[in-house]
C-alpha cells in the first residue's frame, strides 16, 4: 500500500496541481511510502488545457542549480511542449539521484487519449524520451473533458446523446480503444466517468450495454497483463469507492487482473491520502495480492513489465505483507 503509481506536481501541471516535484517526493518519504511513480501529463496542445492549468513551467536551470521561477513555454506548439516535457525528465532524473536510498521512483507519463490523432502525440512522448512506463487515462469525450466540472460534463453528455447511460457507453469505447492502441501498463482511474454524472455510486450492472462494455475493456487488459490502479482520488471526491467501484473490482478479480495502488495526488496534501479506507476497501473485495512496479538490477529476474520499458518489472506483495510495512504507522 505506500506505493502511487499516478501522481501530479504544480511545477510541471500548474494552475491544475500545486506544488514543486521535490516537494511532493519529500512527502511521500515523510509518509513512509516505498515506491512513488511520477506520471506528469503528456504534451497536449493548448486546447486540450484543462480550464485551471496555464502555459508555463515553473523551472529554470542556473549554474548547476535547480531554482524554482516562472519561464514562458509557448505550449501552442509540439517544439514548445517537448521542452517541458525534457525538463521534466531531467527534474525527475536529478530527484531520482537525490533521494535514491530514501524512496524508489520510476519515471513515466500519465497519456491522455483524446482522438485517433493522439496516437502518435503519445508514440513520439514515449519514443523521444527513455519513459520507464506510462499511465494510460481518458478524460475526455467527444473531445469535452468529463472530469473537471458539471458544465462540461453535461456538453459531453449532450453530445453522446443525451443521457448517462449513453455516454458512459461512448466512454468505455473510447476506453478500449485507448488499451487496444497502447496496452498501458496502467490503466488509469478505470471508471472517471462516473465522477460528474447524476448518481456516481450507481450499480453499473444495472445498464446492460455499459456493463458489457466493461467486461470486454477488463477482459482485454488482463488479458495483456496490465494492472487496474485503485485510485483513492475518487474518495476525496466524494464518492463512495475508489476508483473503480467494488463490482468491477470484482469482476477484475475472477479474470486474475492485477491490481496497483495510486494517490493520484495533485499537491502535497493529497499524496497517499485516504490509503488508509482504501486498505479496507481491498479487504472487503477480497484482494489479496497487490502489483507495483520497480526497476530491475543486472541480477534481477522479475517479470519484465513491457518490451517497450525493459528496465521495468512488475512484482507482487501479499495483504498480509503490505499490513506490516512501516507505512501504517503515519498519519494521513
Amino acid at each position: 500500500m505506500p506505493f502511487s503509481h499516478h501522481s501530479h506536481s504544480g511545477q510541471f501541471c500548474p494552475g491544475h496541481a500545486k506544488n514543486s516535484l521535490e516537494e511532493i517526493i519529500q512527502t511521500a518519504i515523510a509518509r513512509n511510502m516505498q515506491l512513488f511513480c511520477l506520471s506528469e501529463h503528456m504534451l497536449r496542445l493548448k486546447e486540450d488545457f484543462y480550464p485551471d492549468e496555464v502555459p508555463h513551467v515553473f523551472l529554470r536551470h542556473q549554474e548547476s542549480q535547480w531554482e524554482a521561477d516562472y519561464i514562458q513555454i509557448e505550449t501552442s506548439t509540439e517544439e514548445g511542449l517537448r521542452e517541458n516535457e525534457a525538463m521534466y525528465f531531467l527534474e525527475a532524473l536529478r530527484l531520482r539521484k537525490k533521494y535514491a536510498g530514501q524512496i524508489k521512483i520510476v519515471i513515466g507519463l500519465e497519456i491522455d487519449w483524446i482522438r485517433p490523432s493522439s496516437f502518435d502525440l503519445i508514440q513520439r512522448s514515449l519514443t523521444i524520451f527513455p519513459f520507464e512506463f506510462f499511465v494510460g487515462s481518458v478524460h475526455h469525450v467527444h473531445t469535452i473533458p468529463i472530469d473537471y466540472d458539471s458544465p462540461m460534463y453535461i456538453q459531453a453528455r449532450d453530445a453522446a446523446g443525451g443521457t448517462d447511460e449513453r455516454l458512459f457507453e461512448d466512454y468505455f469505447d473510447i476506453q478500449y480503444e485507448m488499451l487496444t492502441q497502447l496496452k498501458p501498463p496502467v490503466v488509469g482511474h478505470f471508471d472517471l466517468i462516473r465522477l460528474k454524472s447524476d448518481d456516481p455510486n450507481r450499480c453499473l450492472k444495472s445498464l446492460p450495454g455499459v456493463w458489457e462494455r466493461i467486461q470486454r475493456n477488463l477482459g482485454f487488459v488482463a488479458g495483456y497483463g496490465g494492472m487496474i490502479e485503485l485510485n483513492s482520488a475518487a474518495l476525496r471526491k466524494g464518492l463512495s469507492e475508489p476508483y473503480p467501484k467494488a463490482e468491477i473490482c470484482e469482476e477484475f478479480l475472477t479474470l486474475n487482473g492485477r491490481f496497483c495502488l495510486s494517490d493520484d495526488s495533485h499537491g502535497v496534501d493529497q499524496v497517499a491520502s485516504n490509503y488508509h479506507l482504501v486498505l479496507n476497501f481491498v479487504e472487503f473485495i477480497g484482494i489479496s495480492t497487490l502489483h507495483y512496479l520497480d526497476l530491475s538490477t543486472d541480477s534481477d529476474v522479475s517479470e519484465v513489465l513491457d518490451d517497450r520499458f525493459p528496465r521495468t518489472q512488475t512484482r507482487s506483495i501479499s495483504l498480509s505483507e503490505v499490513k506490516q510495512l512501516p507505512f501504517w504507522l503515519t498519519k494521513e
